[in-house]
């Protein structure tokens, strides 16, 4: 991540008010690669086209705060490559694990995986070692630990649909895996921890918790995602949910997450009540309908909208409601930035 913008987020995170309104979008592979015209593929297993499409983001867009920035990811197969799912890989098509062939009861067996050794984590971990001296170079660092939640992981092991079901059918087994998941997240992010010193945040990404309902969401996720926060105390909390948010929201300063992704169907200002003061909204403009596939007028009436809406701007990093989304042009992402900073 950008220094400067690093800095600007620690701000805005401590309550300052800015002269001028930030703007930050999360970026990884479902974007960076055709907006930088290469394949998926390309981007995944060439280090050297990674580090570059993420330089032309960062150069294109110097004003933005792209989050975390210069993410080595393998896209939703990083984690359950650990746990020896099939992988499959196509040239232009997002990457995907096969879930594992298991019942209810297998999955309460679930064994740790080695973080230094297991799946993709070692190629991650090689890929920002050998390129963190040229991302420090061109003034950036790698500034968060990032890893997919617990039941975002569980869901692909076990398939969403099977644990959901084994949450209502067999829920002891399902939270013996889980606490195994939370377990391993632990220690890949304390790996990056380990690395990479620079690291002074948290970025969780886990849409499935906006699937359950509270007694659930107490049961099966709160315990484990503030183990997780607590065990880093880190200075940005970063979490990505975006799915149904508003149980999330509530639960935001008791788990130490101080800095919220959400769905575009939810306002600001619903997110905002919910989650109270303290928490910075990352959000929220439609990522698909209007930044991708909208006009730049689409985009500027959205933005406004958007703006209008919310209201008092304090405590806001302007974004879409979701990661940067594929199709997304240089022209939409210029008129988003513009109209934010020309709001009034």
């Amino acid at each position: 991540m950008d220094d400067r913008h690093w800095e600007t987020l620690l701000r805005v995170v401590n309550g300052e008010t800015l002269q001028e309104r930030p703007v930050g979008f999360i970026i990884d592979s479902p974007w960076l690669p055709g907006w930088h015209r290469t394949t998926i593929l390309d981007y995944f297993i060439d280090p050297a086209t990674w580090f570059e499409a993420n330089l032309h983001a960062r150069n294109v867009f110097p004003d933005v705060m792209f989050l975390p920035g210069f993410w080595s990811e393998y896209g939703m197969c990083t984690e359950p490559s650990a746990f020896g799912t099939k992988l499959v890989w196509t040239e232009n098509d997002f990457p995907h694990p096969v879930k594992l062939n298991c019942n209810n009861d297998a999955i309460g067996t679930l064994a740790k995986p080695c973080v230094k050794t297991d799946g993709l984590l070692p190629f991650i971990i090689s890929r920002m070692a050998k390129y963190q001296d040229k991302v420090r170079e061109c003034g950036c660092h790698y500034r968060f630990a990032s890893s997919r939640g617990p039941l975002n992981i569980a869901s692909f092991l076990f398939g969403t649909t099977d644990f959901m079901m084994a949450l209502a059918l067999a829920p002891e087994e399902a939270q013996k895996a889980l606490t195994v998941i939370t377990d391993f997240v632990i220690d890949w992010l304390e790996l990056q921890y380990e690395k990479f010193p620079d690291i002074e945040g948290v970025l969780l990404l886990d849409d499935i918790v906006g699937f359950l309902g509270q007694p659930d969401f107490e049961t099966f996720v709160l315990p484990h995602l503030k183990r997780i926060y607590s065990t880093f105390n880190p200075k940005v909390g970063f979490f990505h949910n975006d799915a149904a948010g508003l149980i999330t929201a509530q639960y935001l300063k008791e788990i130490g997450i101080n800095l919220f992704n959400f769905s575009f169907n939810h306002s600001i200002t619903e997110i905002r009540k919910l989650s109270g003061d303290g928490v910075i909204l990352l959000g929220n403009l439609p990522p698909r309908d209007v930044l991708a596939m909208g006009t730049p007028a689409d985009v500027e009436a959205g933005v406004i909208r958007m703006m209008h809406e919310a209201g008092d701007t304090k405590g806001i990093i302007w974004s879409c409601g979701g990661g940067m989304p594929p199709d997304a042009s240089t022209e939409n992402i210029r008129t988003f930035i513009t109209t934010v900073r020309n709001y009034s």
